[in-house]
């Protein structure tokens, strides 16, 4: 059985932990690995925005900058450009949601914030920009902090581990410490950071090795919506990795995980759905 959370909690708003949550993806990006190009136009990306809410989703992460394998390093002139006109329109729009935005670069984290961002999502876990944590310490927002080996350019360029869920621990547990200098003791959800600078077999090792990263106490979050781990191993396409995506969802959850990172709202709030009703049955 899982041990209780404590809720993630802001000034004015709050995130009840007690059962899992879906993030919904909002990518800006015309080169994602998925769905680049989508919602890069204001009345699609706000169609999806709401269509994600609708289906169940707790918060909803918006992304300017692609961080797939490989993908075009895009300037932060360009990364804010794509955000500064959504974010007041989405916060506008949707005061009740919770948003994050998906950035490495602290100056975009802070002018997110200054535009009503909850929540800020750190590929890097702080390691690209070294004031990442004096600004989400400065606003006290919640913080998810990810791990990766090496960069988007770099990251699949066989990436070699002596122990991977130890050493993605033994990473996590040092940003923790930093973070705590920076006087930030809570509100952090980790993510181990399934695709990035892992190989296939690393990412299923991970996968079974999310419930040694709970005993720092905080929520750690899966992002594995159709990631090559599954269609490495089905022979599928993106396209086509929505039912691979939800079995690994559920391994996640009986596994640990507190928050499912998806491209589809609807069928990973199916997936807590009966994995809240299977927990239910589960002698103590």
């Amino acid at each position: 059985m899982k041990s209780k959370l404590p809720d993630l909690k802001w000034s004015y708003k709050s995130l009840n932990l007690s059962s899992p949550k879906v993030m919904g993806i909002l990518n800006l990006t015309p080169d994602s690995f998925f769905d680049g190009g989508k919602y890069n136009a204001f009345d699609l990306a706000l169609q999806q925005f709401e269509d994600m809410v609708r289906q169940g989703a707790a918060i909803i992460d918006i992304g300017a900058f692609s961080t797939r394998p490989f993908a075009n390093i895009v300037d932060e002139n360009e990364e804010w450009e794509r955000l500064k006109k959504i974010l007041p329109l989405l916060r506008k729009n949707f005061p009740g949601t919770l948003i994050s935005v998906d950035t490495y670069r602290s100056k975009i984290a802070e002018k997110a914030i200054d535009a009503g961002v909850d929540l800020i999502n750190d590929i890097s876990g702080g390691v690209f920009d070294d004031r990442m944590f004096e600004i989400v310490a400065k606003h006290k927002v919640p913080y998810i902090m990810m791990h990766i080996k090496g960069d988007p350019q770099t990251m699949q360029q066989n990436p070699t581990y002596e122990n991977v869920v130890d050493e993605v621990d033994k990473f996590l547990e040092g940003q923790i410490k930093k973070l705590e200098e920076f006087g930030i003791c809570e509100n952090i959800i980790l993510d181990p950071g399934f695709g990035f600078g892992k190989t296939v077999d690393h990412n299923y090792r991970l996968l079974g090795g999310i419930q040694e990263l709970k005993k720092y106490g905080f929520p750690v979050l899966a992002g594995l919506s159709r990631k090559s781990m599954i269609n490495k191993v089905l022979g599928t396409k993106p396209e086509a990795a929505l039912n691979g995506t939800s079995a690994l969802n559920m391994l996640a959850l009986i596994n640990g995980a507190d928050i499912l990172r998806v491209h589809d709202v609807k069928e990973a709030v199916e997936v807590v759905k009966l994995y809240e009703k299977y927990r239910e049955n589960i002698p103590e």
